[in-house]
């Protein structure tokens, strides 16, 4: 849908995990788009010892975790493995082993790994409230500059562990950075009763690529 000058839209995506309410807006030339959770996040079970995790990504066990944040394992749809580390030099130096990877890392499906989200409360942006990377494992693994599915799972971690009060609570997470590629994701959160009663995602679009089909 083309939306011209200050405008907005909203419209429903048909995905694999459901019916998904996206709104856009444009303001100033500069688009917005927020989709809704179509799933809530929900914790899934993590065999994997924390510390073999830590490793496998070439960290030491005293820079994973801060504050109450221990490695987990989240799903809004799909599944990520969430890795809280000490600070930004912590999450720079991540590189992770396949090798290792393969041999400890639960899956996502029956060809493919769940992807670590190494995430930590110092930021690059003052306005930022978690610096994140997400790599996908594989040969070669890759980054990947905005991860909206692990944000949306990454919210059933910022739930368990940061408690937020009730009613609506953003936080603009920061991700790309290391490569090259900085992004930035509004993960907004609804909570009633101390409970997660929605969420969306959204962000600000660029045009970075467009081509043409010829049927």
């Amino acid at each position: 849908t083309e939306l011209a000058g200050e405008a907005a839209g909203i419209f429903v995506l048909e995905e694999n995990i459901g019916p998904v309410r996206c709104a856009v807006s444009k303001h100033d030339g500069s688009t917005f788009a927020e989709f809704d959770l179509a799933k809530l996040p929900e914790p899934l079970e993590l065999k994997a010892d924390p510390e073999a995790i830590g490793a496998a990504l070439g960290l030491a066990p005293h820079e994973i975790g801060f504050e109450n944040h221990r490695v987990a394992f989240w799903s809004a749809g799909v599944p990520y493995v969430t890795i809280p580390v000490a600070g930004l030099k912590e999450a720079a130096k991540i590189r992770l082993d396949n090798q290792a990877w393969s041999e400890l890392a639960p899956r996502k499906s029956e060809w493919a790994f769940a992807s670590p989200y190494v995430y930590c409360r110092e930021t690059v942006h003052h306005d930022s409230a978690f610096h994140v990377r997400m790599i996908v494992p594989g040969t070669p693994s890759y980054e990947d500059p905005a991860t909206g599915s692990a944000a949306a799972a990454f919210a059933g971690a910022i739930m368990h562990f940061d408690a937020p009060t009730d009613g609506i609570s953003q936080f603009w997470i920061e991700q790309g950075l290391e490569m090259g590629r900085p992004s930035r994701i509004r993960l907004e959160l609804n909570v009633d009763g101390g409970n997660l009663a929605s969420a969306r995602i959204g962000g600000h679009a660029i045009k970075v690529a467009e081509g043409k089909l010829t049927l």
